[in-house]
C-alpha cells in the first residue's frame, strides 16, 4: 500500500527558507548593502536629468549642464558596476545553498526507515529529489538576486519621487495600487495550482517508472493498452493542471503590463496642472516621470519571477514535506545481551487498514532453524519483516538480548539480523563498492569466496557497465551477509526467482553462509520445514501450530494436511484450520 509523501506549509517553507538566509548571513548582507548602493547611484541620473531641464529652461550656460550630464554618466558607470559585483555574491550564495537544499534532502531520504520508502511512491521521491529541487535551485541563483535587486530599487525609487515633491509622490503610489490587487488575487490561487502540478509531475514519473520496471510483466501479460492508458491518464492531469497555471499567467501578465503605465499617466496629469500654476518647475515633473518609468525595470522583473516564485515555492513545499514524515524513535542504548529473539504478543497493521498480525508470540533460541509456513497472505513476510526490524510491530515487542530489534541503529542491526530476499539492488558502482563494507580487499575476497562467487576475480569491475545477472546478484547480497556477520539470517524465498541451476547455485552459497547461524526460513517448499528444528504454522496473522516436522504431522493438525496436499501435488485444495496455538 503506497501512500504519499506529505507536503510543508506555508510557515514551515518560510521558517526553511529563513534558515537558509540565516546559514550564509555575510552574503545575504553584503548583497543587500551592495544592492541599495547600486540603487542609490542609479536614482542619481534622473535628479540630475531633471536639474539639467531646469538649467536649459532658465538659460544657464553650457557648462553647468555638462557637469550635470558627467554626473548622470557617472552614475550609471557606478550603478552597473555595483549591481555586477553584487550579482556575483548573489550567484555563489544561490550555487551554496542550492547545494545546502540537496544535501539536507538526501540525508532525510537516506534517515527514512526502510518502511516508509517502500511504501511512498517512487516517483515522488524522485521528483522531489531531481525536478523540484532543480526548479529551487534555479530560482536562489537566477531568481533571488534579481527580486533582492529589484525590491531595494523599488523602495528606492518610490522614496525619491516622494522627496521630489510629497504630492506627486503620494500620486505616483496611488497609481500603483492596480498592480497589487492583480498580484493579489493571483497569489490567493497560484500556490494551490502550481502543487496540483507538481503532483501530477509526480504522478506521470510514477506511471513512466512502475511501467520501465514492470516491462517484462508487461510483455509476458499483454498488459500493453492498460499501461498506454494509465500513462495517458498520468499526461491528461499533467496537461490540465498546466493550463490551469497558465490560465492564470494568461490574465496576470496582461494585466500587470497595462498598470505600469498608469502611475505616470497621473504624475504627468497633476503635474501638468501644478506646473500651470506654478507650484512646480518642469525639472520636476520630468524627475518624477522618470523615476517612476524608472520603477518599470525593477517592477517588470519582479513580476514577472512572482510567477516562478510561486512555482518554486511549491516545489520548496514538496521538497521540505519530507522533513515532515515522523522521525522513528532514536536508536536504543542499551545492548543486546544474548542471540536470543522473543517475539511477545505482536499485532501489526499496515498504515490505517486492519491487522494483519494477531497476537504474534515466538521464542527463537540461537542456532535454531525455523521455518514459518502458511498460505499465501498469512502474514510470514510480514513476521519476517518485524523480526528484522524494517518494520516497527503496532503493538507488543520483538527483541533480541532484550532490546527491542526495531529501536537499534541500523551498524549494529546489521550485525544482530539480517533479511534475505528474492529482490537484491545493484548499485552502479564498482564491486567493492557494491560490498557496502570498507575493509581490506583480502577480506572483500575470502566473503566472495565463501558464497561461490568465481567470477568476482576484479573487485574494481563497474556493475553499471558490465551488470549481474540473477544468480550473480544473490551472491553479491550473500556476500554482504558474509561481511555484515549476524548472528540470525531471516530468508523470504530468497532464490524462488532464479532458474533451477542459478537456484542450486545461489542456495549451495546459502549453505555456506547459514553455517552456524540462527536461520528463519519464510518457506513455501515444505522440503524446507522438513528440515528444520522447528515449524511455526501461519493462517490470517496469527500462529496456529508450532512444533517440529514430524510433532505436527503426527499432531494429523493443519500442517499434517499441508504436508499431505504438498505430497499429493495441490496446495489448492488445502484449508488451514484456524485454530489459533494455546
Amino acid at each position: 500500500m503506497s501512500a504519499a509523501l506529505p507536503i510543508a506549509g506555508q510557515k514551515t517553507v518560510g521558517r526553511a527558507a529563513l534558515r537558509l538566509l540565516a546559514a550564509d548571513r555575510r552574503s545575504v548582507a553584503a548583497m543587500l548593502v551592495i544592492n541599495g548602493l547600486a540603487a542609490l547611484a542609479a536614482l542619481g541620473g534622473p535628479w540630475l536629468l531633471g536639474r539639467i531641464i531646469d538649467e536649459v529652461t532658465t538659460g544657464h550656460g553650457a557648462a553647468a549642464v555638462d557637469r550635470l550630464a558627467a554626473g548622470v554618466l557617472a552614475c550609471a558607470v557606478a550603478q552597473t558596476l555595483l549591481s555586477r559585483y553584487a550579482l556575483a555574491i548573489a550567484y555563489r550564495f544561490g550555487e551554496r545553498t542550492a547545494a545546502r537544499i540537496r544535501e539536507g534532502y538526501l540525508r532525510r531520504a537516506l534517515a527514512l526507515p526502510a518502511a516508509v520508502v517502500e511504501r511512498v511512491p517512487a516517483g515522488d521521491l524522485a521528483a522531489r529529489g531531481t525536478t523540484d529541487i532543480d526548479q529551487v535551485a534555479t530560482t536562489l541563483r537566477d531568481i533571488l538576486p534579481n527580486v533582492f535587486i529589484g525590491l531595494i530599487q523599488i523602495v528606492f525609487i518610490i522614496a525619491a519621487v516622494v522627496l521630489i515633491d510629497p504630492l506627486l509622490g503620494l500620486v505616483g503610489v496611488t497609481g500603483l495600487t492596480g498592480i497589487v490587487f492583480v498580484t493579489r488575487w493571483y497569489l490567493r490561487r497560484a500556490r494551490d495550482a502550481y502543487l496540483a502540478e507538481g503532483a501530477a509531475n509526480s504522478r506521470l514519473a510514477e506511471e513512466l517508472a512502475a511501467t520501465t520496471e514492470g516491462a517484462r510483466t508487461v510483455e509476458a501479460f499483454g498488459l500493453h493498452e492498460r499501461r498506454i492508458d494509465a500513462g495517458h491518464e498520468a499526461i491528461a492531469e499533467t496537461r490540465r493542471t498546466r493550463l490551469r497555471t497558465l490560465a492564470l499567467r494568461s490574465v496576470y501578465f496582461p494585466s500587470v503590463e497595462t498598470s505600469y503605465a498608469v502611475p505616470t499617466v497621473f504624475v504627468l496629469v497633476v503635474g501638468g496642472l501644478l506646473y500651470i500654476h506654478g507650484q512646480v518647475t518642469l525639472g520636476t515633473v520630468g524627475a518624477a516621470v522618470l523615476y517612476l518609468r524608472q520603477l518599470v525595470g525593477p517592477l517588470d522583473t519582479l513580476l514577472i519571477w512572482i510567477e516562478q516564485l510561486q512555482s518554486s515555492s511549491a516545489s520548496f513545499a514538496r521538497v521540505e514535506g519530507i522533513a515532515e514524515i515522523p522521525a522513528p524513535p532514536p536508536p536504543a542504548t542499551a545492548t543486546p545481551t544474548s542471540d536470543r529473539i522473543e517475539v511477545t504478543g505482536v499485532r501489526y497493521a499496515y498504515a490505517e487498514g486492519r491487522d494483519v498480525l494477531h497476537d504474534v508470540s515466538l521464542t527463537v533460541r540461537p542456532g535454531e532453524r525455523l521455518a514459518i509456513v502458511g498460505l499465501s497472505g498469512a502474514g510470514k513476510s510480514t513476521l519476517g519483516r518485524l523480526i528484522a526490524g524494517v518494520d516497527r510491530p503496532t503493538a507488543g515487542t520483538v527483541t533480541v538480548g532484550g532490546v527491542p530489534i526495531a529501536d537499534l541503529p541500523p551498524d549494529v542491526l546489521r550485525r544482530q539480523v539480517v533479511l534475505v530476499t528474492q529482490e537484491h539492488h545493484v548499485f552502479r558502482e564498482t564491486l567493492r563498492d557494491n560490498l557496502m563494507v570498507a575493509a581490506p580487499d583480502p577480506v572483500l575476497r575470502e566473503a566472495l569466496a565463501t558464497v561461490g562467487a568465481d567470477w568476482a576475480d576484479d573487485l574494481d569491475r563497474d556493475l553499471g557497465e558490465r551488470p549481474l545477472d540473477g544468480a550473480q546478484a544473490q551472491q553479491l547480497a550473500l556476500a554482504r551477509v558474509v561481511l555484515a556477520d549476524p548472528h540470525t539470517v531471516i530468508l523470504d524465498e530468497a532464490t524462488a526467482l532464479l532458474d533451477p541451476t542459478a537456484a542450486r547455485t545461489a542456495e549451495r552459497a546459502l549453505a555456506a553462509v547459514l553455517h552456524e547461524r540462527t536461520v528463519i526460513a519464510i518457506a513455501h517448499r515444505l522440503q524446507t520445514a522438513h528440515d528444520a528444528d522447528a515449524v511455526a504454522v501461519m493462517d490470517d496473522g496469527r500462529i496456529i501450530e508450532l512444533g517440529t516436522h514430524d510433532e505436527l504431522v503426527a499432531a494429523g493438525g493443519p500442517y499434517s494436511a499441508l504436508w499431505h496436499s504438498w505430497h499429493g501435488g495441490s496446495e489448492e485444495n488445502f484449508s488451514l484450520t484456524r485454530k489459533p496455538l494455546t
